[in-house]
This record gives C-alpha cells, structure tokens and sequence, in this order.
C-alpha cells in the first residue's frame, strides 16, 4: 500500500467507458487528465472522483437529512482511498436569472454594500447638501441653544405635498386630543367637518406644543415629552418653527435634508441590493430594463389601412367587440376605417391607442333623430401592457413582447436602485457607479481609497477594504479585468463564468481541498492561458490538490503529472495508456505525446484561398465595448475572428452580425445591437450558427432524436410492410408516446426503484428487457433489425446499414465525419462529454443541405477537443469552404488560427481597452503586426 498521505488512489473504476481501471493520483500537485474527446476523462475525474468526494460528505448527515438531499449513486469504483473534500469547477454555465450579476456571483458586491451602509455619506436628492440625523438628545441641545428666549411651536409633518381633502385625517387629529393644525403655512383651529381643496396639494402639519424656551427642569422635562410625540407623529421627523416666523427648521432621527427636510430610512446592506423591495428600483423592480411598447411596431406602416390591418395587433377587419369601438371611435372623429393611418387625425389615433372615455351624440341625416354613442376603450397599448404584466399564459407574454422594446428603466437610468439609494456616496461615488466600473478601474480606486476617508470611516471600513481589494486581486489574476461588476451573469462566455467561479474558490483560500476543474482554458486567449496556470500553481502551493482536465498544451507541459486516457475514444477508450512527468509523457507513442513532441501536426495549408471575391461590409458597429467598427467580411473562405477575451468578438459576430443576417433570411425577431449599413447580403442565401450552449440533457434525449434522424428512421419503420398492414404510423415507434413503447418503463428501458436513505437505484425494465418498446413494435423489422436493435448500433455501423436511404444517411454521415463514429445511435444525451454534445451540434447543423452560398458561425468549436478531433473538425469545415460556403470561427486556438484564410483580430486589450480592429489578413500578414498579442503567438505556430 503507498502512502494515503501522498496519493489518491482509485481502484477499479468503471464509469461509463472506463475499463476497470487502477490509477495513482499524487496529492498537493497540478494534475492534468488529457486524451481524445470522449475517452473517458471527465468520467474519471468528475463521475469517479467527485462524485465519491460528494457522496462520502452528503454521508456525514444524518439519515434524516439525507433523505431531502436526495441520496447520491455510488459511483462504480472498487475503492478510492486518499480522497480530501472536492470542489469542482465545472463548465456548467452560471444561472441565467437576470437578477444575477458578476458582482453577486463573486460576493464582491455584498460587501460594496456592506461598505456602504456602514461607511457612506448620505446627500439630498432635492439640495446635494449632506444629510444630517439628530438623538433625541441633540434635538433638545439644538432647541434650548438656537432658540433661546423665543416662543415656538413644535410641529409634526403628518402630509407633504399630496393632493386630497384629508377630511377623515382631520377627525382623526381632533380625536387624539389636538386642538391646531398648520396647514399649507397657516395656522388654523380643528373643526368639526374640516376639510381642504380636494385637487390641490397640501402640507399638513399637527401643532404638538407651544412653548417659551428657557432653561429650568420643567419646561426640559416638557420639552422631551414633546419632541417624543411629535417624532412618533411624523415618522422621525419633527418642525420646529418660531412664533410669528415663516422659518421652519427641520429635525429628524434618520437621515434628513436640513433645507427640504425630505428624509432617507438609515442604511441597512438591502437599501443597496436590487433584490430587494427596499433597495430596488420601484419602475423596473431592480432589473435595470423595462418593456416599453414600440409605437413603429404596433403600426408599422402608415400608408395602409385599419381594415386591411394596419394596426398589427387587431389584425384585419372582423367583426368583433374591438372593431365595433374603432368604428365608434371613427363616427366621432369623422373617418372612416377605410382611410389610411395617415389621414386619420391624431386625436382618434390617440384614443385608438391609448383609450378613452365618453359621450357623444351624432344626427342622423337620413332619419332626422340623433344617436347617442359611447367610448368605453382601454387601449390598444395599454391592453398590450395589460397582458404582458397580468397574463400567466407564456404564449399570450410571448405575442405581446412583439410590439414592446426593451429599454433602459428610465427612472434609475439602469442602476438597479431607487433614487434614495443612489445618493449615499463614499469618496464621491455611489454604489451604481462603483459597480460599472471595469475591475481594473476598480482595483485602484480601492487602492488609493483609505487616503480620502475620515478616521471613522477608515476604522469601520477597514475589514471590508481588505476582503473588496483582494478578491478583486483574483478576478485580476485569472484575466478577468475587463467585466464590471453590474454585468448579467447571462452575458458571461462559458470560460469567463468558470473563471469567475475559479476566482471566487482562490478568494476563499481554503487548504487541503481537491479542485477539479473542467477545460478553464476556454474562452482565453493564450497571453491570459499563462495567468490562469499562475493562479491553478498558486491554489496547489497554499496545499491544494489540483486536477484539471485539459486539452491545451500550455497547460500539459506546465502540469507536475499528466494522465493521458486512450487509446480512442468511446467504447475503444477507457484505458490509462501513459502518466507521469509531461517530458516522461513524450516518449511514449500515444496521440497526444505525438502532438505534444511534434511527431504529429495539424499542417499549416499551403496556400490560402482566394474566396469568391465578394465580401460583407458592415459599418459603424458601437454595441457594448465596440468603438464604431467598420469590418469586412470576405466570402468563400475560412474567416478567423480572434482577439484576447473581452476585446468585443462576441459583441461583434454573435451580438450584432449574427442577429442582422438571422432577421434578413429568417425574420428572427432578436435586435442587433446598433450599426449604421449592411452591404453585401446578397451574396449569401442562408446563414446557420453553432454556439455554446448545451444541447438537451435529459435521459430521453439522444443523439437519434437530436439530430432528427430518428424520425426519418421512424418513418421508414412505418413504410415497411408489416407495419403498414398492421396499421402502424411513425409515431408507433416513439419511445415518448403511448402506443408503441413499454408503458411499465414509459420508453424509459429502466425502471428507478426509490430507496428511502439510499441513492435510489436503476433497473433495467423486466417487460421489454430494456428494450424501450413492447413486443408488438419490436416484431416490425427492416433489414432484419428491429427499432430497438437500430437505437444500440453505433454511429459506423448504422452508416453502411442506412447507405441507400440518402435523408438518413447524409445526417449519419456528418456525424460519424465529425469523429463520433464510435457513439451509439441511443446514447443519452447526459452520458456525452462536453466536446461530444458540441460536435453533435455541429453535425446536425453542417447536415443541413449547403447551397454553396451559406454563412456558417461558428463559436469556439474546439471546446472539449484533442488534437486529433481538432484536425478532423478542421476537415469537414474545409471540405465546407471548397463547395464555396463561408465559414466564420471565432476561436483562441493557434491550431485552427493557423489555417483560416483571413483573420480579424479585435483588441488591443479586453473591455475599455477593446472594441477597435487591430488588424486583418492572412495569418502571415497578421503576424507581422507588432502590437497584436495573436501576432506574436502565431509567429511561434507559423
């Protein structure tokens, strides 16, 4: 036995692919897991490893806990010994609610507002003055000192300036025992029945006391009892105004203008949280962004008619309820719903679509008697925002969202907060301004800020300082120092999300704890690859132990221990077939030690393509970070997009040229961000995008049904003869309906038996075997094989079997040339590693029919990829780019940089300092450029 201290031990382990395998893994080291995508390391390292770590702590509850956590399997490993608590860092993207943002993600922002309810100043939003709050105490000091001698009244504000009779206020007032109140600066007796002007607005105050200051026991002892009822009267707020004076001065026990005497409540950390009822904007509820209704899209053309339709959301003329107002609505103003818009005076189009309400009479001219009429109309726009608010029906929300734009929330100008909150400020700045600040800005206001703030200040604050600087010193580390803090977690690449998560676990510096960590390379570009493995050797040398699965040479030859998993992938993987020290790892003649020693290459093509000499200009580009870019898209070849993370690729090819081209071919209805032209789009004749997101990973999906060849597949069930004497149409053959599937499992093929304590536990169906269907489906055979028999074949199996029915063919094709030949046809969608799911993706995008003309987006694609599946990749995609389509990559990887036809490479730096083209070109000519940090990686490459 060696020693626990030292290694981690797994012995047999069996997941998925795995081959009973025994591996040491050594503690307190950078460990990197690499091998073809799909081999089996992600089930070593987060289905074997982490899960046990996970299992064995959910193991130390007791059995009345456990049973509302949900027990987890016991993965299938013989033993693992050596295991310290695990944290993964998974590639799981972040939550996609919009109330999250980087700043909650990372903490940093709770305690910002911890920082300012303890330490800020606050000022009057009406006067900019500082804000003042008084003791009881304080207010007697002020009282006897300022007005001593004098005769005062003490006054409580009950009503400021609202508008309203107050009648029952008054009564009430009477009943408590006053006998004056001041009304509008006036003085007046309570009367019985006492009532204002009912449209006006008001300033009410009770007379509490009247007294003449002077400083005996007494009249102290009278004066405190005064101020006390008074403060419980107006809130914490109290007037203190002179006999035979205009001046009122104000005092408060809260915060409080000392001129206009409005007053804030004391700061509390969720005055400055935007979700929270107390802190967030009460327009948007905290979101930064309302719906507001586009009046362009609810009439869209003016030239055209009511009832042919003109009004998008009537639709043409029927006869119903609302068409009946808008003809009413046309008898008052005299038109006729046959006119264009136009024409039609403004009063009626206003009533039209904001409502209205009343009676009119018109004489007949015909019979000589007058009809009355009357409106009784809500609105086109407000029935439209009525809906969007009140309806629970998603399909209803989704209908009016078609006339509505989202727009920054007017009323806190995006902030998130309400008014009051923005006004409390420490050095200068408020909270929201804090939070749009990029992370490097912020770092150093930090720095510098112990020099601007007051002894106390600096007293209260001095903890929270510490915790805000250096947790803003990892975000910096792991190259994250072009975000803000105010950024939607929605908005975030699958690499930043990661990074974030890996910058909050270094903030939290625990020690003794196994990291694993899936692919945090992706989404960098190599100049911040060499931040991120100086962060992963700072966790391992606090006395971490660091295992990272990881495809980037960078990374291997940095690693004290690499595990290489192989020899294939899938069911031919599984298998260690090399570790130990990256320089022991090139002697072996493994697929990746041939990458790695240069024995293999993905070859630089020896001439680039020259395109089909028409391009895509787009102009004036100014979304997010973007600074008014104007970039050209040359057609017919492999377009490279590349810059360092944050520099504005997304912005400029997801965000803005994506969508334009989405809405000209498909009319998608998600807006660009703003550009001024579009040239060129005539050239193309469809556009297809490949992003990152996940594709379904539920245990009924799988690649058949993704990919939409199982309906072909089901289809051609349903034409073989027996089926169509039995009668059998292609749903038959679904495993999600009733009908044709084994209803003890629903089509499941494995029955979950609940174990109360325990991890509940899979059995295969015992009626059909796990065969998914019932005997009758299973008797229809073609070519011998039944449906079920098709689902467990793998992908090159099934090519040769389906090669005459080209609908199937083509879609199995691709995805067997995308190197997954070896998964079968029924796999579920959750047992498939990450680069998997992508190039699934892929192929059932690139097995749609090319026109010779498309416009492929390709985000990252080699996420999740070995070398060996990069240079198949890079096959198909150029395969697409000889029949003449356009290809556009936006990707870190020098491998497929290298043979792009033309780059744009977007910079300089990340954030502010991006957003402009630094250069473009062959990848000779880019890395020439003596500023770009791609140039001097691919000077190295080239």
């Amino acid at each position: 036995m060696t020693n626990f201290e030292e290694n981690i031990e797994v012995l047999g382990a069996r997941v998925h692919n795995l081959k009973d395998i025994d591996v040491t893994i050594p503690r307190e080291k950078l460990v990197v897991i690499t091998g073809l995508s799909g081999s089996g390391k992600s089930s070593l390292a987060f289905d074997t490893i982490y899960a046990e770590g996970q299992r064995r702590y959910i193991e130390t509850f007791s059995a009345y806990a456990r049973q509302f956590l949900g027990g987890l399997e016991r993965p299938d490993v013989d033993k693992i010994d050596g295991l310290s608590p695990v944290i993964a860092i998974e590639q799981k993207t972040t939550s996609r609610s919009p109330r999250s943002t980087v700043g909650t993600i990372t903490e940093i922002y709770d305690f910002l507002r911890l920082l300012y309810a303890r330490a800020s100043d606050a000022y009057s939003y009406n006067t900019n003055e500082k804000m003042v709050s008084y003791s009881d105490e304080q207010i007697k000091d002020l009282i006897l000192e300022d007005f001593a001698g004098k005769k005062i009244y003490i006054l409580a504000p009950v009503i400021k300036s609202r508008k309203g009779h107050y009648r029952e206020l008054f009564e009430q007032i009477a009943k408590q025992g006053f006998v004056k109140v001041r009304i509008d600066g006036e003085i007046r007796d309570l009367e019985k029945g006492m009532k204002v002007d009912r449209y006006k607005t008001h300033d009410i105050e009770i007379v509490i006391d009247r007294l003449q200051v002077n400083q005996d026991e007494d009249f102290q002892k009278r004066l405190m009892e005064s101020i006390n009822t008074a403060m419980y009267h107006g809130e914490d707020v109290l007037m203190v105004m002179e006999h035979g004076g205009e001046q009122t001065r104000y005092f408060s026990r809260t915060l409080m203008c000392p001129t206009t005497g409005i007053s804030y409540p004391n700061p509390e950390p969720n005055t400055f949280s935007f979700n929270s009822p107390k802190g967030m904007c009460p327009h948007c509820s905290g979101l930064g962004t309302v719906r507001e209704i586009n009046i362009k899209k609810v009439i869209p053309n003016r030239n055209t008619t009511i009832k042919s339709g003109g009004i998008a959301p009537l639709g043409e003329y029927k006869k119903s309820w609302i068409f009946k107002q808008v003809e009413t609505i046309a008898e008052r103003f005299d038109f006729k719903i046959t006119d264009p818009i136009k024409d039609i005076p403004e009063a009626a189009i206003d009533m039209i679509l904001y409502g209205g309400n009343e009676k009119f009479s018109i004489a007949s001219k015909t019979l000589g008697i007058t009809r009355d009429y009357k409106i009784d109309f809500e609105g086109i726009v407000n029935f439209i925002q009525n809906q969007y608010k009140e309806n629970p029906s998603a399909s209803v929300k989704r209908w009016a969202k078609e006339y509505m734009d989202k727009v920054t929330c007017p009323e806190c100008g995006g902030s998130r907060l309400r008014k009051e909150s923005l006004y409390f400020k420490v050095d200068g700045k408020n909270i929201a301004e804090l939070a749009s600040m990029d992370i490097s800005d912020l770092a150093s206001w930090f720095e510098k800020l112990p020099e601007n703030l007051s002894e106390k200040q600096f007293k209260i604050a001095e903890e929270i300082l510490k915790e805000i600087r250096s947790r803003l010193q990892f975000l910096l580390d792991v190259g994250l120092d072009y975000l803000t803090l105010n950024r939607g977690s929605k908005s975030l690449s699958g690499g930043e999300a990661q990074r974030i998560r890996l910058a909050t676990q270094i903030g939290s510096q625990l020690v003794g704890v196994l990291y694993i960590l899936d692919e945090p390379s992706i989404g960098l570009h190599q100049r911040d690859n060499e931040r991120l493995i100086n962060s992963l050797e700072s966790l391992r040398d606090i006395g971490n132990s660091v295992i990272v699965v990881e495809h980037d040479k960078d990374m291997i030859e940095r690693a004290d221990h690499v595990i290489d998993i192989g020899p294939r992938a899938g069911k031919h993987g599984g298998e260690i077939i090399s570790q130990g020290t990256p320089e022991e790892l090139k002697k072996h003649h493994t697929l990746t030690a041939d990458y790695l020693n240069g024995t293999k290459a993905i070859e630089v093509p020896a001439q680039r393509r020259e395109g089909n000499g028409h391009t895509i200009t787009l102009k004036g580009c100014t979304g997010n970070n973007l600074k008014n870019v104007d970039v050209e898209f040359p057609l017919g070849k492999m377009i490279g997009v590349t810059g360092v993370s944050g520099s504005g690729k997304s912005t400029l090819v997801n965000e803005t040229l994506y969508p334009i081209l989405n809405a000209h071919f498909f009319n998608a209805v998600k807006k660009p961000m703003p550009y001024k032209s579009i040239e060129g789009l005539e050239h193309i004749d469809k556009v297809i995008d490949i992003n990152q997101s996940p594709i379904g990973r539920t245990p009924r999906s799988n690649p058949a049904t993704y990919t939409g060849v199982f309906s072909e597949i089901r289809s051609l069930f349903a034409k073989t003869p027996e089926a169509m004497i039995r009668g059998y149409k292609p749903g038959r053959f679904s495993f999600n309906v009733a009908g044709g599937r084994c209803e003890t499992c629903q089509g499941a093929g494995v029955k979950v038996i609940e174990m109360n304590f325990l991890p509940d536990v899979y059995v295969e169906c015992e009626t059909c075997q796990g065969k998914r269907f019932n005997r009758e489906t299973l008797e229809i055979r073609y070519k011998g094989k039944s449906i079920s028999d098709v689902l467990d074949m793998t992908i090159n199996e099934s090519v040769s079997f389906f090669e005459n029915i080209p609908k199937i063919y083509r879609k199995l094709k691709t995805i067997q040339e995308v190197g997954l030949g070896y998964i079968t046809l029924g796999q579920q969608s959750t047992t498939l590693s990450g680069g998997e799911a992508q190039r699934i993706k892929l192929a059932t995008e690139l097995s749609k029919r090319d026109t010779g003309n498309t416009f492929y987006i390709l985000d990252e694609p080699t996420t999740g990829l070995h070398f060996e599946d990069i240079r198949v990749l890079m096959d198909v995609l150029n395969r697409l780019v000889d029949k003449g389509n356009t290809v556009l990559i936006i990707e870190h990887n020098m491998d497929v940089i290298k043979m792009a036809d033309y780059l744009i490479d977007i910079g300089y730096e990340g954030g502010k300092g991006g957003g402009r083209v630094v250069t473009t070109g062959t990848p000779e000519e880019v890395s020439e450029h003596p500023k770009s940090y791609t140039a001097e990686f691919l000077r190295k490459e080239l």
